[in-house]
């Protein structure tokens, strides 16, 4: 059983959408069960906008799960937890506040030590606690780790060990006793019976103290796996703070969700990001261990050229399943070729049916034959039997003249095949649009 767990407290971006890509190949890859869950707890900053956006996206990358859990719905069972590990004295009250625990983090930093809590908190007798609370000051509760050290081996690190002195009792429970994702995630994983968990690398020292918490609340510990983050072209984290690299700013740039999911499942790794396969050879091909340790660098650049070379090749009844694009089937084949990015295929189509207002220096021997000798009928043989006969009778290069009706015809001196484009225009358009489009 494996799980993708987002936190709906803004648009999912390209981090998110790789963990849930590689949940879900890992899952069909080995026959396992995936399902979504949405980490909703932070009731002031979860909005149900985002819930929507995370059902919208998974859809458009079509990711499928076999349910839908919702953490909000599950606050009693989180009470009992607290109780539970409270009772067994194994979470512990502290007092000190942001602004306290920040200056002791400095001062540790200062004299050379690791920034993690020093367990003041556990010095306190159950006289002093009851002291602090009758004040009004209300803790937030630490799990307090034993001395063993913890250790796993990890599908893409290998064995990984922390000594338990290097890392903080994490907080569990708010001031307010509301859990936080430490102590949620574990009792759910439990809860919904979850083998196998893969996320990023920023998660290690988490993982660290959730196993002991598998321990503590007697759960399967899953198999873990942390992949390299993705970052930046300026190295820094992408999170949800820049919508550039949300899934839905990157569906509005038209990207296909087949290119978005190949680059997601093998940036990082040791497979060629080349070739765009389809979802089943994603599902049959995936590797947990063809991974790289290193982080990965999310560069758009590459994300549009593998759109660009997907879309030179794709099939016009996928085109259309994907985008709302008004032209037929001949149009698409014939400019297909000599397009970079989707929105292209309107700036040819408005060509076509309206033209340019560029004027184009031809000279008037030149324009006269050329009117004159513009087939009666256009078919895929009248590009070429039309310049062979300017060409018989003026003294004008190739290159020059098929440069020269080009632009009268279209306004570009690049683009599809003009013996194909031809095929698009009647007689009468193209005489009108010589005559417009010529500078007199």
């Amino acid at each position: 059983m494996l799980r993708f767990a987002p936190s709906p407290t803004g648009f999912l971006h390209i981090g998110n959408a790789r963990v849930a890509v590689l949940n879900y190949l890992y899952s069909k890859k080995n026959d396992l069960d995936f399902f979504l869950r949405i980490d909703d707890t932070d009731n002031t900053r979860s909005e149900e906008k985002y819930v929507d956006s995370i059902y919208k996206d998974l859809e458009w990358l079509g990711i499928k799960y076999s349910k839908v859990v919702r953490q909000s719905s599950r606050s009693e069972k989180y009470k009992d937890v607290f109780n539970h590990l409270k009772n067994k004295e194994l979470i512990y009250p502290c007092f000190e506040t942001q602004e306290e625990l920040a200056i002791k983090r400095k001062v540790q930093l200062n004299q050379g030590k690791p920034p993690i809590y020093d367990r003041a908190s556990l010095n306190l007798n159950k006289n002093e606690i009851s002291s602090l609370i009758s004040k009004g000051k209300q803790p937030h509760w630490r799990l307090r780790l034993d001395e063993r050290s913890i250790s796993w081996n990890d599908e893409i690190h290998g064995e990984i060990k922390f000594d338990n002195l290097s890392i903080s009792d994490p907080v569990l429970f708010r001031s307010d006793e509301m859990p936080l994702f430490t102590i949620t995630s574990v009792v759910d994983d439990i809860d919904f019976k979850v083998t196998n968990i893969l996320r990023g690398d920023d998660h290690i020292t988490n993982t660290a103290a959730q196993i002991k918490l598998f321990e503590y609340l007697g759960g399967q510990i899953p198999k873990f796996g942390h992949f390299p983050l993705m970052r930046s072209k300026t190295g820094a984290g992408l999170s949800k703070r820049f919508n550039s690299f949300s899934i839905n700013e990157i569906g509005k740039k038209k990207i296909f969700p087949i290119v978005l999911l190949n680059y997601l499942t093998k940036i990082g790794s040791s497979v060629s990001i080349e070739n765009i396969d389809d979802l089943e050879k994603l599902k049959t091909d995936f590797q947990i261990n063809h991974f790289s340790k290193n982080s990965v660098l999310f560069d758009e650049d590459d994300l549009d050229r593998m759109n660009s070379k997907y879309l030179k090749d794709v099939p016009f009844d996928v085109l259309k399943k994907n985008f709302d694009i008004n032209c037929d089937e001949k149009f698409w084949k014939i400019i297909k070729k000599n397009i970079e990015k989707i929105d292209e295929i309107e700036e040819w189509k408005e060509i076509i049916l309206n033209g340019t207002n560029l004027k184009v220096s031809v000279s008037p021997e030149l324009l006269e034959s050329i009117k004159k000798l513009t087939p009666n009928e256009i078919n895929e043989n009248s590009w070429k039997i039309w310049t062979d006969k300017i060409l018989e009778g003026n003294k004008i290069k190739p290159k020059e003249l098929f440069v020269t009706i080009r632009l009268l015809l279209t306004g570009k001196k690049f683009g599809p095949s003009m013996n194909d484009l031809l095929t698009l225009f009647k007689r009468k358009e193209i005489l009108k649009r010589i005559e417009d489009n010529s500078e007199k």
